[in-house]
């Protein structure tokens, strides 16, 4: 914008920037520039002289009000030798506009164009400044809805100055009020006298060593109200690697506590009644105490099963509802890298975050494995065969002072089994058999049957059983006992998850099998894996199909069926920016009526478990409507229903944007070919 109302300088000046591929207008008045100022305004050209008998405090007042990542840049035109430094009025001016450059008249066309192209750059530099600064306020707000999706409550603390600050929500979980103040001593104050000290010292340990900072407290509300917090938290420190502060999120845990101090009472409720019921038996004679024996037997091993049962429960729940919101973090994070490739340091942060949510995802599988409800891909499998073709394997990770003995049928031992699952389920056994011999020793793993029924939890029948001995260490009976319950472990921290022994007991009992354990101190370990027998065929292994390309579908129409309303935003951010038209619904009947007011698509992406209709059971309504219309149903384990006639395509949550490329390309290979969507 060129203000000069005086002889041919607005003209001159647009001529210039013109040659210079620079467009640009004339303001007649004061008053024009100012009804024509706005962000897109790159920088002004004024002459000096036409400020000097004008009202500037409403050009002042724009100037001020300027958002933070602005300061327009003006060029003021002044006479020969009328410089800032002899001139009041271009001071004036200077302290006016802020960011000037002065222009001395006459001036070389050369250098005005130089001029006008330097401060170009420099304002495109400012608009790109504010680019990233909308696009970091997106970052956070997809964060805070992140966090408050999963009730979580960011805070941070400042080690030198002792300042803690809290979101709102954060505040909640300490029973205080938005506009509450809440300092790093009434955090303190807050926490249950029992827990205080143990806080403190987890605290110093996590800034002393650098670990991550994990505990779980009871904190008292100021309305008396006794509640649990769980707290995790990392140090963060400067380049010299002293300590800063403590970053890290904060939930109220109180229901989920008080389920577990409930699970708590029941068992030693079921305990005290048989320890009751074993009293009275105690007392009758000699003849019924084989029977008193076996009753002890089979309702310790209810009691077990029970209480293995509803961990099972609580843990696939909360693995679920992990999994979606993990899917709504990798989905975003995914996308923004992409939008932020030329910035290395942002790279490398959502790297990073990336990283610990690829490691959430992986947990997340493991206690689905206890809970029995991964996907399994069960086939006829030769367990023997497996074995053999592990020795190699099996052998290198036991090392030189371990004597590895296989005991195996001449035969063919064939089952229905997962065989990848039951590799890495061998692989575990066997590892935990060597570091329980840190001195060396012999492991052994044996593949027979067991034609009679080998437990009371198991139908009788025909098992395959897999057994792996050591002549380690050992367990005591209290440490059999809670051998296979999750996160459960005789390690030293840092050295294991306490979930392998875990996995293995949910992937046994969703083959209709069993994990059985024995073990004597100083003698060693044995674990059977058992599976049911069968008589079909192993399948003849086949070529593996070629690898499907992303770039194979052209721009489709598809509609997106979730009822998680995050899910379902990266879902949709994922395919947009692959190119695809989206059309979203919550539920299985508004998905239907969008089909019929949007028209036919090409392809349904919808979550099987949704309140009020099932993946599933829109799968059924949309092919009475469409036959030939291709269906991905997304889902985090294995919970599809038997029976289901239904064959449709699958995709595991959480899944990133380049497997859902690749599933669309798969189901809509020709599309690029043929275009348009399918009919309904």
């Amino acid at each position: 914008m060129v203000f000069a109302p005086a002889g041919r300088d607005a003209q001159l000046a647009v001529a210039l920037l013109g040659e210079a591929g620079i467009a640009a207008c004339i303001c007649s008045d004061l008053q024009a520039l100012l009804d024509m100022l706005g962000p897109r305004t790159t920088f002004l050209i004024v002459a000096e002289e036409a400020m000097r008998s004008v009202d500037l405090r409403a050009l002042g007042e724009w100037v001020e009000t300027q958002p933070a990542w602005s300061d327009l840049p003006t060029i003021i035109l002044t006479q020969r030798g009328g410089g800032p430094e002899t001139n009041p009025a271009a001071k004036r001016l200077s302290n006016l506009f802020g960011n000037v450059s002065f222009l001395e008249r006459p001036f070389h066309p050369t250098t005005f164009a130089s001029l006008a192209r330097t401060t170009l750059k420099a304002r495109n530099r400012q608009y790109e400044a504010r680019d990233r600064l909308e696009e970091l306020d997106e970052s956070r707000e997809r964060l805070a809805t992140a966090l408050s999706a999963g009730k979580f409550g960011a805070w941070e603390y400042e080690l030198l100055t002792d300042v803690l600050t809290a979101s709102d929500l954060c505040k909640a979980n300490f029973g205080r009020k938005p506009g509450d103040s809440f300092s790093y001593d009434d955090l303190r104050a807050s926490i249950h006298a029992d827990d205080r000290h143990r806080m403190q010292a987890a605290v110093r340990y996590s800034i002393e060593s650098g670990e991550d900072y994990s505990i779980e407290y009871r904190v008292i509300w100021p309305n008396g109200g006794l509640h649990w917090v769980q707290v995790n938290a990392r140090v963060v420190s400067d380049a010299s690697g002293a300590p800063l502060r403590m970053v890290g999120v904060s939930a109220e845990i109180t229901e989920r506590k008080t389920a577990e101090e409930n699970l708590l009472k029941l068992n030693e409720t079921l305990e005290m009644r048989v320890r009751e019921r074993t009293s009275e038996l105690e007392k009758a004679l000699a003849k019924v105490m084989a029977e008193v024996a076996q009753r002890e037997h089979v309702e310790s091993q209810l009691l077990q099963a029970q209480k293995m049962e509803m961990i099972g429960q609580l843990t696939g729940g909360v693995a679920h509802d992990f999994n979606n919101l993990l899917m709504a973090v990798l989905g975003n994070l995914d996308l923004l890298r992409k939008h932020l490739i030329d910035d290395p340091r942002a790279q490398k942060l959502i790297d990073g975050a990336l990283q610990g949510a690829n490691r959430g995802a992986a947990l997340t599988q493991r206690l689905l494995a206890f809970a029995r409800r991964q996907s399994l891909e069960v086939r006829p499998a030769d367990l023997s065969n497996l074995v053999e073709g592990m020795k190699d394997l099996l052998a290198k990770s036991l090392g030189p002072s371990i004597d590895l003995r296989l005991v195996l049928p001449d035969g063919p031992s064939l089952a229905l089994a997962d065989t990848n699952q039951v590799e890495l389920a061998l692989l575990n056994l066997v590892v935990n058999g060597r570091d329980a011999m840190p001195d060396g020793g012999v492991m052994t793993i044996e593949v027979d049957e067991a034609t009679e029924r080998v437990a009371s939890d198991l139908n009788p029948g025909r098992y395959v059983r897999l057994t792996v001995t050591d002549t380690g260490t050992g367990m005591d009976d209290e440490t059999l006992q809670k051998a296979i319950e999750p996160f459960f472990s005789t390690k030293e921290l840092g050295k294991g998850t306490g979930l392998g022994l875990s996995m293995i007991h949910g992937l046994a009992v969703q083959l209709h099998g069993a994990l059985r354990l024995s073990s004597t101190p100083g003698v060693g370990t044995r674990a059977e894996f058992y599976v049911p027998v069968t008589t079909l065929e192993v399948e003849v292994a086949v070529a593996p199909e070629a690898p499907v390309s992303a770039e194979m579908t052209s721009r489709a129409k598809i509609l997106v069926v979730d009822d998680d309303f995050l899910i379902s935003m990266s879902t949709t951010g994922m395919l947009e920016d692959l190119g695809h038209e989206v059309v979203e619904a919550n539920s299985g009947p508004t998905a239907l009526e969008a089909l019929k007011r949007d028209g036919p698509v090409d392809l349904v992406i919808t979550d099987f478990a949704m309140p009020g209709m099932t993946g599933v059971q829109l799968a059924k309504k949309l092919r009475e409507v469409a036959p030939g219309l291709p269906i991905l149903l997304a889902t985090g384990y294995a919970e599809i229903p038997e029976g289901t006639d239904l064959q449709l395509a699958r995709i595991g949550k959480p899944y990133s944007q380049s497997q859902l490329a690749r599933e669309i390309a798969r189901l809509l290979p020709a599309k690029s070919s043929q275009g348009g969507a399918a009919p309904t």
